[in-house]
């Protein structure tokens, strides 16, 4: 394989990701993991909460990918494992630096995008227990969530 084709598949790992993300949201920290996640969807009393726990379900993936292909030379198994550890930071810096503010990096931004984000992240958050859940995802924002953009008027 070339670089091309890991690059490729660090894509496609980092894109998936969303997917896996959506239903282990959806259907395990609203599901039988809601014990850790709960916290997350209460006003923050402590600065580390029991959901930030579920960075470990996606790190360790990514650790043991990254470290069996090093070991056997699969870097396709290497390329998956980054793919996963890209998606995790930008997890954490659209959900965590962006979204929640936790760390004070940046100041909220105007871009539509981030509105759009930050907006489908409240609906989610509107709900303080574990049923009638909505916008799972984080990156992809579903069309009923993007904010209404003014036309552009022509030039005269």
């Amino acid at each position: 394989m070339n670089i091309l084709s890991y690059i490729g598949i660090l894509l496609l790992t980092f894109f998936c990701m969303e997917a896996v993300t959506w239903c282990t949201h959806k259907f395990v920290m609203h599901g039988f993991l809601w014990v850790l996640h709960a916290d997350h969807h209460r006003p923050a009393r402590r600065f580390f909460e029991k959901n930030d726990a579920f960075f470990l379900i996606f790190a360790i993936p990514s650790f043991l990918l990254i470290l069996l292909g090093t070991l056997h030379h699969r870097y396709y198994f290497q390329a998956a494992g980054f793919g996963i550890m890209a998606y995790g930071a930008a997890y954490f810096l659209v959900h965590d630096v962006i979204i929640h503010q936790r760390f004070k990096w940046f100041s909220r931004s105007r871009h539509p995008y981030i509105a759009d984000i930050r907006f489908a992240h409240k609906m989610h958050h509107k709900h303080l227990g574990r049923e009638h859940g909505e916008a799972f995802g984080l990156l992809f924002v579903p069309r009923k969530y993007r904010k209404k953009k003014p036309k552009q008027q022509p030039h005269a």
